[in-house]
């Protein structure tokens, strides 16, 4: 496994950084014990970087993969926090749930604009605080969008930026590839660190994955790509191919054939949550219930956590 340092901050992280998401109840949903043994296969493969934020709720499996491991991990969590007091709550509580003594990195999750990094500012003094007292190393955000990180170029508080990136250019959400592009080398420029989501494009492009990896591992900017992972299979093929090692062919098919869907219930009653909660446009309610766009959706989950009836999930 390759390592880098994220930007300024000193903070030395594996080009594979384990995404969380996928393990928890947005997404596969995988009883404790067996999400834990998938990270667990991939701390004891050289990855030493963990992504997850408090929406996923995945902390109970970081907190179990860590049980009884000796190496150095670091974790980086999020929160959409928007007040002091919200951000010290979230911060307190990813604490207690990975029983650490401090987060690695916290971030304000899913930002937008200046606008919305503006109205979140107050819950990022508190991390800037926090990072005072040793109880978080480096703060930033993440973001789908390119004004985003355009916006933190100029804030020099802002040390780290999670940004979504792939060669197709899907799920940026305000602009192409180039133009994102074009942003994260100007906040690398300024001494971020950078570290990619959505190589993949959430699923899209896994007909062709190691096309999709090395288009984001070829830019200079990236540090580390975040790449969700819900089986030993999917780690071992990750760490060969993000380690420059031969991927056996039968490990290949065994990967590929593994397709995503966002499925949606019959008794959707169509109430919308899940559309007003869609950052890319892909739900919309027709003849009374939700309906998904797959050209659009980078299956996040995330319309799941806010369906009041439990009838979304990605499988």
């Amino acid at each position: 496994m390759h390592y880098r340092s994220l930007g300024k901050t000193g903070i030395a992280v594996s080009r594979l950084c384990f995404g969380a998401l996928t393990i928890g109840p947005l997404q596969a949903n995988l009883p404790v014990a067996e999400g834990a043994a998938v990270i667990r296969k991939a701390l004891e493969r050289g990855v030493n970087f963990i992504d997850t934020a408090e929406y996923y709720r995945t902390y109970p499996y970081i907190r179990r993969a860590l049980e009884g491991f000796t190496g150095e991990v670091v974790i980086c969590s999020k929160c959409y926090a928007y007040t002091r007091k919200g951000m010290q709550q979230s911060l307190e509580r990813a604490l207690k749930e990975l029983n650490r003594e401090y987060i690695d990195i916290f971030m304000l999750h899913e930002q937008e604009s200046a606008l919305t990094i503006k109205g979140h500012w107050e819950a990022y003094e508190y991390l800037l605080e926090a990072k005072e007292k040793g109880l978080v190393r480096a703060a930033g955000l993440s973001t789908h969008h390119v004004a985003c990180v355009q916006a933190a170029v100029a804030i020099p508080e802002i040390e780290i930026i999670h940004p979504l990136i792939n060669h197709a250019g899907i799920g940026i959400a305000d602009g192409t590839r180039e133009e994102m592009l074009a942003a994260i080398k100007a906040a690398a420029a300024a001494g971020k660190g950078i570290y990619a989501m959505k190589a993949l494009g959430g699923g899209h492009l896994l007909n062709k994955p190691e096309e999709a990896f090395n288009f984001v591992l070829s830019i200079p900017e990236i540090t580390a790509v975040a790449v969700g992972m819900s089986t030993v299979d999917e780690v071992k093929y990750n760490t060969l191919l993000f380690s420059g090692e031969e991927v056996p062919a039968a490990l290949k098919s065994t990967v590929r054939r593994r397709t995503r869907h966002l499925h949606i219930e019959e008794y959707c009653r169509g109430c919308g949550c899940c559309v007003e909660r869609c950052g890319v446009g892909a739900l919309s309610i027709k003849e009374g219930r939700a309906v998904v766009d797959e050209e659009r959706c980078v299956f996040c989950g995330y319309c799941g956590a806010v369906c009041p009836d439990f009838c979304i999930k990605v499988i």
